[in-house]
């Protein structure tokens, strides 16, 4: 019996961490399911975007030359209306499914959402392209961005859970990154907590949330962002280094900042796992810095178990990335 005992208060231990950790809340884009706080965010999100598509004004033809299979071709496209993912529907299907990033005029990473201002060249960025750097390091943003998402489904409001930012990626430091600020100054996630956090970006994957971008000036992303502590410590520094604007980007009702580019939908992000979870630093005498790590391949790659094990344990140690708590302005240079 007592040995009973004691395996019973495990078992329930681990299913009461568990079980607060994944009082999910409801991904939707309907407002009356969102805190008010983010309902406001992408109201004005909404709004400031549908003000930006109002002041195109008169409609000017741009030429797009696209450049790739199954051959190049010249597109006549809208310009500030019309995007690269418009032109992937010119093309086929397929490229629209495939295409997870663009090239502009042979140099500029350009998202698959966002307008095209001028006459240029284009390709479509995949996976399986013969430099895939580019697109690589989209989609670890993109990841680092989707775990923000995950994060703030899953905890509830009795963790106090802030999200503060994250490092830009690295591909060969082995894990993408998001830094958050939680009510608990000794937090180490049970296994069964972070399959929990996996599952919620898995959850977001199957999702295929367009994942869309919009420059805003600093006044409106200090609005959107009043309620958020640590980003509104962000943004001044990073206007004043983007001549007064700040990116953001919107996946369901998640808004974040970053430079970007990302890859087009949540869609792309295939097999990912959670792998750890490092305190950083006391933040007051509550809370605490901690540096939230995983890894992830693109949708249809896979990996042997093996493989895959090695690739997770890597994603346990430590990132390297700048931390948030180190002196500030250096840490803007850093956002993803």
């Amino acid at each position: 019996m007592a040995s009973n005992k004691i395996i019973s208060r495990s078992v329930l231990n681990t299913l009461n961490r568990f079980q607060r950790l994944t009082n999910l809340r409801t991904y939707s884009s309907q407002k009356e399911t969102l805190a008010p706080a983010l309902a406001k965010r992408n109201e004005l999100f909404s709004q400031e975007q549908r003000r930006q598509q109002e002041a195109v004004g008169r409609v000017e033809k741009i030429e797009v030359r696209y450049l790739g299979l199954p051959e190049d071709v010249t597109l006549a496209m809208n310009a500030s209306i019309s995007t690269p993912y418009n032109c992937a529907q010119h093309l086929s299907d397929g490229h629209c499914k495939r295409s997870a990033l663009a090239l502009k005029d042979g140099n500029v990473p350009w998202d698959m959402h966002r307008p095209l201002t001028e006459s240029c060249t284009l390709q479509l960025l995949n996976f399986t392209v013969s430099d895939p750097h580019l697109v690589n390091k989209a989609f670890w943003r993109t990841c680092s961005f989707m775990l923000g998402a995950a994060l703030q489904n899953s905890f509830t409001d009795d963790a106090h859970l802030q999200l503060h930012s994250f490092p830009g990626p690295n591909i060969k430091s082995g894990s993408f990154v998001y830094d958050v600020v939680l009510r608990a100054q000794n937090w180490q996630p049970s296994k069964a907590e972070l399959r929990a956090l996996s599952a919620e970006m898995i959850n977001l994957a199957s999702k295929d949330l367009k994942i869309e971008r919009l420059d805003v000036n600093n006044e409106l992303a200090l609005e959107m962002f009043a309620d958020s502590h640590y980003k509104r410590e962000q943004l001044p520094s990073i206007a004043q280094q983007n001549q007064g604007r700040v990116t953001l980007y919107r996946m369901g009702t998640h808004i974040d900042i970053s430079r970007g580019p990302m890859v087009a939908s949540s869609r792309f992000l295939g097999k990912c796992t959670v792998a750890t979870a490092h305190k950083i630093a006391n933040e007051g005498e509550k809370d605490a810095l901690y540096r939230i790590q995983g890894v992830g391949l693109p949708a249809g790659f896979t990996l042997d178990h093996v493989a895959y094990s090695t690739l997770e344990e890597r994603a346990k140690k430590l990132n390297p990335a700048r931390l948030p708590n180190e002196p500030f302005e250096e840490t803007q240079q850093q956002i993803a």
